[in-house]
């Protein structure tokens, strides 16, 4: 009997974490064959802007030849409406009488299961496979759902899943900076930059603020995006008051945390493409980087002037020798209007009253926070703040 995965989702675009999960799909299942099921109008997403098919299609192909055994099957794309997991698994078993069918899921998805249209008709067709991803509250709510359903006969398998945790959105965030190479199969990233998908190609220097705002708001978390409007608008506020160029603190406000999206590894990797050599503090405290990445991506990308660049650089440990735009948005970052802790109204008085005083608040309530938590601190905040007590 033919063992055969399907391997379903938007794929846009395919990176390499699907590879990794699909090529361990095929080797723990013992898959004979594994199709690539590109999404047509999947029912949780008809919202959202999806690439268009043509090209998700083209890029799959383009991925699935790193793969064994494996091809992309094109079915839903030729439907029209909503595709349901339901009918793909109806027209697989026409189309292969006989064979054994799994049905490849991720413990996010698995769990979405049982909502799912005609879900007993998919479960009482396939074998699930469960590839193990997410935090361990997910997996674990996974096995218990597995368990339950594989008492009302549902056949559930868990598989290991030793794939990079990455999703399509970072893979995007990546594109826009330039360094998503890395993380995509051959032959995909040439295909984006041909097509100029994804934005890819676009020149984003030198934007006007309405412009800039609309693609730095489109790269940041949902969660990130009142707090940098926030510090972009507190910041203009500060440059008014200590004299520094309101245009320089707006675009250094807005950019300052734009790679903060990105985890510890994607910050490495960043810094690797861009070929800027780390020292040990931030090899060893990757969560750190986002400053230095997001000063490189205002410079590269963005094309932002030296002293926008160094102020996003110095924003979290800030540094020696500080300029007054520099010490501005260090402390609208840490005072802006959607901040709240002990101790930030009277950052929020001295930042309009006594700039250094402000600065030197900052940074001793960092370092505070950091020995409590058996953090390391870093150099650059010690040299900031004994410069400060030199003054």
């Amino acid at each position: 009997m033919e063992r055969i995965g399907i391997f379903g989702g938007t794929f846009d675009p395919p990176h390499s974490g699907h590879i990794q999960a699909a090529r361990q799909a095929i080797a723990t299942l013992e898959l004979d064959r594994l199709l690539l099921v590109p999404a047509g109008t999947a029912p949780n997403k008809q919202e959202r802007d999806i690439t268009p098919a043509s090209h998700r299609l083209r890029m799959l192909e383009a991925a699935a030849q790193a793969l064994p055994r494996a091809g992309v099957w094109d079915w839903e794309l030729r439907q029209e409406g909503v595709s349901y997991t339901y009918l793909t698994v109806r027209q697989l078993r026409e189309e292969f009488p006989g064979a054994e069918l799994f049905l490849i899921l991720g413990s996010d998805r698995f769990l979405l299961l049982p909502q799912w249209r005609n879900a007993d008709e998919i479960l009482s067709s396939v074998t699930v496979a469960v590839l193990r991803r997410g935090a361990q509250d997910t997996q674990e709510a996974a096995e218990r759902l597995a368990v339950q359903l594989q008492s009302r006969g549902a056949r559930v398998s868990q598989v290991p899943n030793a794939a990079v945790p990455i999703s399509s959105t970072d893979v995007k965030r990546m594109l826009a900076f330039g360094c998503a190479d890395p993380l995509l199969p051959e032959g995909v990233g040439d295909y984006i930059r041909a097509h100029g998908l994804y934005g890819v190609g676009r020149d984003c220097r030198n934007l006007p603020m309405d412009q800039l705002e609309e693609v730095v708001v489109s790269l940041l978390n949902p969660n990130r995006v009142a707090h940098v409007l926030g510090c972009r608008d507190t910041a203009v506020e500060m440059a008014r008051r200590w004299g520094a160029d309101e245009t320089d603190a707006a675009r250094a406000g807005i950019l300052h945390d734009i790679t903060k999206a990105l985890d510890g590894p994607l910050q490495l990797t960043l810094c690797q493409e861009y070929g800027t050599i780390l020292d040990t503090f931030f090899t060893q405290n990757p969560k750190t980087l986002h400053a230095l990445t997001g000063s490189l991506v205002a410079e590269r990308i963005f094309g932002e002037n030296p002293r926008v660049v160094s102020a996003i650089r110095s924003h979290t440990t800030g540094k020696a020798n500080m300029t007054a735009l520099e010490k501005i948005i260090y402390v609208a970052d840490y005072m802006e209007p959607n901040r709240d802790f002990p101790g930030v109204e009277q950052l929020r008085a001295l930042a309009f009253s006594d700039l250094d005083g402000a600065l030197r608040l900052g940074l001793e309530m960092t370092m505070a926070l950091l020995r409590r938590s058996g953090s390391q601190i870093s150099p650059e905040s010690q040299d900031a703040l004994a410069w400060l007590n030199r003054q």
